[in-house]
């Protein structure tokens, strides 16, 4: 099971939001560039970053502090956040990235994630954010009435490396991720999981590796890394 620790970017720094609240938003004194380090010297091989700028925007703003990180650490970087076309994506992956994720673009333009998924193999993923059962878009400030489950069949066989699963109701919030709902969505498609939203704690992260569910592919970290609720040491070792 991959461990993704997360690097959301606000303004050029480090935050987390609460439940997707731009209005409850709480900044880290190091620099996205700095924790990025931390996290690679760490040993974590994997890192999930978000331009949350980009995301409400619909434009990379951020991109040169990642460009920055995708230089200095050696870890897998999968990036999302304003990124709705082929040469966003394009750029992403010359710049050196594993994994672009796709969110509103997707959902919006399935014809673009079908054009995506077929020009770059394996590299698309896409993060769904779900409001009680049902899909938000840019920057979760934008409610829709599609589901996640019929979204996912509709885009079964287009070649998605990933969906990260995001319960916006426990974003934040550190009260334990939707291992549940995550659980039943799994069972019902074929693209592997992540698993995202809630972390409170180790033992949330040993519970869903005790799973052994093959299509639970990993789970993100953030908040309760940057609060201390889990340390970096004692989450590495689950790698």
């Amino acid at each position: 099971m991959i461990i993704f620790p997360a690097i959301d970017i606000k303004d050029g720094k480090c935050v987390r939001l609460l439940k997707g609240d731009f209005n409850k938003i709480t900044s880290y004194d190091k620099s996205p560039v700095d924790q990025a380090d931390v996290f690679f010297k760490s040993g974590f091989k994997d890192i999930h970053i978000v331009d949350l700028d980009g995301a409400l925007l619909g434009e990379a703003k951020n991109s040169e502090i990642i460009k920055e990180i995708i230089k200095k650490v050696k870890s897998r970087i999968q990036i999302g956040g304003g990124i709705r076309n082929i040469d966003n994506i394009n750029s992403w992956l010359e710049a050196g990235v594993d994994k672009v994720v796709m969110g509103t673009a997707a959902v919006e333009n399935i014809g673009l994630l079908k054009s995506a998924c077929e020009k770059f193999k394996n590299k698309i993923a896409i993060a769904l954010d779900i409001r009680d059962g049902l899909i938000a878009l840019s920057g979760w400030t934008k409610q829709t009435n599609i589901s996640a489950l019929d979204f996912i069949k509709e885009i079964e066989n287009f070649g998605v490396s990933r969906i990260i699963y995001t319960d916006i109701n426990k974003d934040g919030t550190k009260k334990g991720p939707n291992i549940k709902d995550t659980i039943e969505l799994s069972s019902k498609v074929k693209i592997p999981l992540v698993i995202s939203g809630g972390v409170s704690s180790i033992d949330d992260i040993k519970k869903i590796k005790s799973l052994n569910n093959s299509n639970i592919e990993g789970v993100i970290v953030g908040k309760s890394i940057y609060d201390g609720d889990i340390k970096i040491n004692d989450l590495v070792k689950l790698i």
